[in-house]
């Protein structure tokens, strides 16, 4: 059931558009009233890291709008969620489910564009990770382990989890299936827990595209591998989602509409004029990205609704 729901998108949603760079004279438009456009980043992994991989992105987005541009590393997705909606930052990349949750909480946000994977689609998928030595093959024999979660505002690391175990029958309260679960504070985080015998398993995303051994073509799989965080032969996948939309770019409603259309120009002219910046902000070998609808989170926004009437799906 949850499955079949998760992956009822409308083709629409993932239509490319034909639209061109930002002019001057349209940069000109809303630079009287906007000073300066300032980007929440994401936590999940460590501020340092994230501050490096988006500095070529932050030269080139002042560059092309004309106006200052500042970056605000959030300490979790909590942290983002609540700049957004209280209007402190003016664009960010989402998880689907901190998308979702920021948008019931204040209907202040539009998505703007969604990545591209290399076959096409706008999806990735959650998965479960044991250490290879735990000798843990499936779910089945995590009963009695422990857990970790990334993220209460994840969708891979925790809303389709969390989901997927109540519609088998699993009680998530520590001790009824699980000895017990935590929130690691982000993907990384989480896989590190695990590793370090903190926690048997964790989950997070991955493409689920691509060579497992590289950790698939993008996520944070892919992410650590290639940091040399991670070596994919120490861990089992025991448990792999259906397919989950992409977390999208969304910036703040209120802006004015030339400035909102300019920065989807800019992201995405990223992978064919600015291969180096789409690289770095977007680790791995994703393809670009394509306009985002509100119709492509329907049915996470949903589930975050279903959450907080008790998990009824």
């Amino acid at each position: 059931m949850l499955r079949r729901t998760l992956v009822r998108i409308a083709p629409a949603a993932i239509a490319g558009l034909s639209i061109g760079l930002p002019s001057a004279s349209r940069a000109d438009s809303w630079k009287d009233r906007v000073k300066e456009f300032r980007v929440g980043l994401l936590g999940g992994e460590n501020t340092s890291d994230r501050l490096k991989k988006y500095d070529g992105f932050q030269h080139l987005l002042q560059e092309k709008l004309g106006v200052p541009v500042k970056l605000f590393p959030a300490a979790d997705y909590a942290g983002v969620m609540q700049a957004m909606a209280a209007g402190q930052v003016d664009a960010t990349e989402f998880s689907p489910s901190a998308f979702a949750g920021t948008w019931l909480d204040c209907k202040c946000i539009e998505p703007v564009v969604v990545p591209l994977e290399a076959d096409g689609s706008v999806y990735y998928v959650a998965a479960m990770l044991t250490r290879k030595d735990s000798g843990i093959t499936s779910i089945e024999q995590m009963k009695g382990h422990s857990l970790a979660f990334a993220d209460p505002n994840s969708a891979s690391g925790y809303l389709i989890p969390s989901a997927t175990m109540k519609a088998r029958g699993i009680d998530l309260a520590d001790g009824k299936y699980f000895s017990r679960t935590g929130f690691a504070g982000g993907h990384e985080q989480g896989v590190i827990a695990m590793l370090n015998h903190q926690y048997d398993a964790c989950v997070t995303w991955t493409s689920g595209q691509g060579d497992i051994a590289q950790g698939y073509t993008r996520g944070n799989l892919r992410s650590m591998v290639d940091k040399g965080m991670l070596k994919m032969s120490d861990v089992n996948i025991i448990w792999q989602s259906g397919k989950i939309p992409n977390g999208p770019w969304a910036v703040r409603a209120a802006l004015p509409a030339d400035l909102k259309q300019a920065f989807a120009d800019v992201m995405l002219s990223l992978p064919g004029e600015y291969r180096d910046v789409y690289n770095a902000i977007e680790a791995g070998t994703g393809v670009g990205y394509v306009a985002a609808t509100m119709d492509l989170y329907k049915d996470i926004i949903d589930l975050r609704q279903a959450e907080k009437r008790g998990g009824r799906l």
